[in-house]
């Protein structure tokens, strides 16, 4: 169980403003949560190598050719509005 304290700081880092009611009852499931941790690493994995993915899946590569296949116009024919052959849109501020 995560004590009041500790539970106060994390509902601060997270600009959350709780009730007690709240913090009782966040402080029983993240108390829960970290048990399913501390029962993982309790798991004895000496020899186990780690996975990079849990399939045994081959990398696709493809070679990388470049290829104008549309013009700049085509691209921004159906552009609500454009300037040239670029996208117009609002100025962000």
């Amino acid at each position: 169980m995560i004590d009041k304290k500790t539970l106060e700081h994390i509902a601060r880092l997270a600009r959350l403003q709780i009730s007690d009611e709240e913090a009782q009852a966040y402080s029983d499931q993240l108390g829960k949560a970290l048990g399913h941790f501390e029962q993982i690493a309790k798991i004895n994995t000496a020899g186990v190598e780690p996975l990079v993915t849990p399939t045994e899946i081959e990398a696709y590569w493809r070679e990388d050719v470049v290829a104008q296949e549309y013009s700049a116009e085509e691209m921004t024919a159906n552009a609500p509005e454009r300037a040239g052959n670029l996208f117009k849109v609002p100025p962000v501020v």
